[in-house]
């Protein structure tokens, strides 16, 4: 399975899924549908599915267009089928879906909001991480509770440490700066700084990141209760 990042609308990250041999691919996230069919026809793939993480804009924006020009389907979280533009596959907590050589888990991570669902494709160690979990940090909590998200965050805490990181928006240099101004002296974090601004200044992504660079200097992963991570979430929103 080959991953294409494409950058969409100020700061969003949607992902092409394509199987090199059958020319099928899936889209994450579809923040709109114009850099999307764009990288598709330069591909020359046939877009089968949509996937989404939750229902914001940001991520389903693209799904009707997409949808009616590739005749795709759209896969979401069977609680959230009535926010979930154009659904067609509606899967539940834990659930393993399958097509061809694509194969991922559902995993539902409420905080952010109530149904938002992440997708972990196990065989390539590959997670689509919506906005629950970003490079240094992690999402507001807009629907659920503070405790939700803690322990939405510790749930993919327990993947393995390999596992590559794919999230919504390209925050990570933001998210740096509240990271360091409450973990100064960790020098996983400092390394890891440098890396992403030598990334942006060749203009390319920060992401994928690694569960294993995440537990070190992402000062959220690093909470370890719920008392300690509100406070930081709170911090956070008024930073």
């Amino acid at each position: 399975m080959k991953i294409e990042i494409i950058k969409c609308l100020e700061d969003n990250f949607s992902y092409l899924l394509i199987d090199e041999v059958t020319k099928s691919a899936i889209v994450v996230d579809p923040s709109e549908s114009k850099p999307i069919i764009d990288k598709i026809e330069s591909l020359n793939l046939k877009l089968k599915f949509i996937m989404n993480t939750h229902h914001h804009y940001d991520h389903v924006g693209g799904n009707k267009e997409l949808k009616k020009l590739y005749n795709a389907k759209v896969i979401g979280f069977d609680e959230d089928k009535h926010r979930i533009p154009e659904i067609d596959i509606c899967l539940k907590n834990n659930e393993i879906w399958k097509d061809g050589i694509f194969e991922t888990k559902v995993i539902h991570i409420p905080g952010h909001t109530l149904g938002h669902i992440c997708f972990y494709f196990f065989r390539e160690n590959v997670l689509f991480s919506g906005d629950t979990l970003f490079s240094l940090g992690c999402g507001r909590v807009f629907e659920g509770t503070h405790e939700q998200m803690f322990n939405s965050l510790q749930l993919l805490k327990n993947l393995p440490s390999k596992t590559e990181i794919y999230c919504g928006h390209e925050y990570t240099l933001k998210n740096s700066d509240f990271c360091l101004k409450y973990d100064a002296k960790n020098k996983a974090l400092i390394s890891k700084i440098e890396f992403i601004k030598n990334k942006l200044a060749k203009g390319q992504p920060t992401i994928p990141t690694t569960l294993e660079e995440e537990l070190q200097t992402n000062i959220f992963l690093r909470s370890k209760n719920v008392e300690n991570f509100s406070k930081l979430r709170d911090l956070k929103d008024n930073f």
